[in-house]
């Protein structure tokens, strides 16, 4: 139908969470006849990203340094581990202003149904940084989800052998609920109540 680049451009779009055909082709149409100095902000934005973005050695947050901000920082508490699925997980938790400790991010969750496993969100990095030593509790923040609980379980399974103090955000956080769409205070609450988890 359009010129094989401006198709491109649209189906580039719909990679992006909740962006269908139209949708895409509305936001393509609209970089492409009212706004090219956006486009090219998006395309350089993009580039730059690509080019100077990895995950950080420690953490596996995204970073520009081997080591980010978070886990350089002299003023977190570094006997405090929250394990979270994805850096959006580890904003929403850094927004609530309850946690000072350090984060490990597995990139994601157990989902056997889609062939996601142990060694697919980073188990093993997160075993060798707990044997590591200095930490005394993991707070395990994955999502309320069929796959965010059997994640949590899985982990916790995994990680007491090590004899670490292992708790879990309280049920603050509704069930179903993804610790991205949920209010700060909520998830506030949430941290401060969370429990050990049960043995």
């Amino acid at each position: 139908m359009y010129e094989n680049p401006l198709a491109q451009l649209i189906d580039a779009l719909r990679v992006l969470p909740g962006i269908g055909p139209k949708t895409a082709q509305r936001m393509a149409f609209h970089l492409f006849q009212r706004n090219r100095a956006g486009a090219e902000k998006l395309l350089q934005a993009l580039s730059l990203t690509l080019t100077n973005v990895t995950q950080c050695q420690r953490c596996n947050n995204f970073s520009t340094t081997e080591l980010c901000d978070l886990c350089t920082s002299d003023t977190r508490l570094p006997q405090f581990l929250c394990v979270v699925e994805t850096p959006t997980d580890l904003l929403m938790m850094e927004q609530t202003y309850a946690y000072q400790g350090h984060y490990f991010v597995l990139m994601g969750h157990l989902s056997p149904l889609d062939g996601i496993g142990p060694q697919d969100i980073h188990l093993q990095k997160l075993s060798e940084r707990v044997q590591s030593g200095g930490i005394e509790e993991i707070i395990l923040a994955t999502n309320f989800t069929v796959e965010g609980d059997a994640t949590a379980h899985v982990l916790a399974t995994v990680l007491r052998p090590l004899g670490v103090r292992i708790t879990r955000l309280a049920r603050g956080v509704p069930v179903g609920g993804e610790l991205e769409f949920i209010d700060s205070g909520t998830l506030a609450q949430a941290l401060r109540e969370r429990r050990q988890t049960i043995n």
